[in-house]
């Protein structure tokens, strides 16, 4: 029985993918096909036209893993290496393989071209390997198999690679058929309003009940920005077995962190409080200085929010604070634009112009620039106001630069929108 391959590393090669010009993509959509057959992307590396080097690379993933896919490096010039570099690894003769020579004089033919002599080079493979059609470019991929491991070669412009990794990955495919029968599922916790540390610190004595477990639970914790989330990943060949020791394990830890856990279905934070807002028949306005509009945006960014979104009020200037919000020039004159007072006026002059049931309004300074002792940089004041509460103001200290603050107070936002609903 052939051995079911279980985890894989990519190689993307081109020494245009170091520079900062280009961003290999392509290990995520291979990271995301693979999943569904239960392959594990084990390891990613980046590898430019060295022949030597990537010789070296592919090498130590083969040795270590189940699965190596390398992507580009595939072309006709003297810089598409791959070739070279896995048959070298492998010991392997590089043979010309006539039908690709075919395949791509053909290809120039019905293009009234002459095929270059240069693009023989793309018929060279190394021996034994199997030739992989590509309907939308000149470079055949390759699938090679090394005892109980495969190695695959793709190219690297997504429209050739995609359709390509599709076929392997069908039933019948060479990768599809030693995907074996046991599948990978995941289930996910979203959390804001507490750090990484804290987390950890929450769920750690729940993962250790789980070493017990007949299938042991990978964990993953990632940190963004005004958000902690929770990844659980499964190995199976029972679905439904694995997907309710998922979701029992996932409450146990959104038991543990509390209120800071609003999500459990992948929702995003703003799809999580315009579900609120839409089940409770609100509507949301927002009053922007130092975010910009971003809050409106990720509001709006979510598609139907019409049902709840009123509208938003940009005032970066104290000119505007007081014309469109009605924020008094003698609050601007005795406590500045980034303070509860102001935020507050902005909170209420929003609320008489729009009549929205939840007014939003953020004043901050986001940097570079502008910050003082008293304020410094990442200052940033929220107030919300929302029929039936009273006002909830307050001033936070957010690290970072201008893109991370701004984000930063936009996500306090929603939680606090988010957790007055709540009560």
């Amino acid at each position: 029985m052939t051995t079911p391959l279980r985890t894989a590393e990519v190689i993307a090669v081109g020494s245009e993918l170091l520079g900062w010009t280009r961003l290999d993509t392509n290990s995520l959509f291979i990271a995301e096909q693979l999943s569904r057959l239960g392959i594990e992307l084990k390891g990613k590396a980046v590898v430019g036209d060295d022949r030597a080097r990537l010789t070296n690379v592919f090498r130590q993933s083969l040795a270590r893993t189940d699965l190596v896919v390398l992507t580009g490096g595939l072309g006709p010039t003297d810089d598409d290496l791959t070739r070279e570099a896995v048959a070298d690894a492998l010991g392997l003769e590089l043979v010309e393989d006539e039908s690709i020579t075919v395949s791509i004089r053909h290809r120039f033919e019905r293009r009234g071209m002459r095929m270059p002599e240069v693009n023989r080079r793309q018929a060279m493979v190394p021996r034994g390997a199997e030739s992989l059609s590509n309907a939308n470019g000149s470079a055949p991929g390759l699938s090679i198999g090394v005892n109980a491991k495969l190695v695959v070669l793709l190219p690297g412009p997504p429209r050739e690679l995609q359709p390509m990794l599709l076929a392997l990955c069908a039933r019948d495919g060479a990768i599809g058929r030693r995907a074996g029968s046991e599948r990978l599922y995941t289930v996910s916790l979203f959390t804001t309003g507490v750090s990484e540390s804290h987390v950890e610190e929450l769920v750690q004595p729940i993962y250790a009940t789980w070493r017990d477990l007949p299938t042991p639970i990978e964990t993953t914790i990632l940190a963004t920005p005004g958000q902690v989330e929770l990844h659980l990943t499964l190995r199976s060949a029972d679905k439904d077995a694995a997907v309710r020791t998922l979701e029992r394990s996932r409450d146990e830890l959104a038991t543990a962190i509390g209120d800071a856990a609003f999500s459990a279905d992948g929702r995003q934070l703003p799809r999580v409080v315009g579900d609120m807002l839409r089940e409770r028949n609100l509507t949301v306005a927002a009053a922007e200085s130092c975010t910009g509009g971003l809050l409106m945006q990720r509001l709006t960014d979510v598609a139907g929010s019409s049902a709840y979104v009123k509208g938003g009020v940009v005032a970066y200037s104290n000119e505007l604070k007081a014309r469109l919000l009605g924020v008094d020039e003698a609050l601007l004159t005795a406590h500045g634009s980034v303070s509860e007072p102001v935020a507050a006026a902005m909170a209420e002059g929003l609320r008489r112009q729009t009549e929205a049931d939840v007014c939003v309004a953020i004043t901050g300074v986001a940097g570079p620039g502008g910050g003082t002792e008293a304020k410094p940089v990442g200052t940033v004041v929220i107030a919300i106001l929302i029929d039936g509460h009273p006002l909830a103001v307050r001033t936070h200290l957010f690290p970072g630069g201008r893109e991370m603050i701004r984000l930063q107070a936009t996500q306090v936002a929603l939680d606090r929108v988010r957790r007055m609903l709540m009560q």
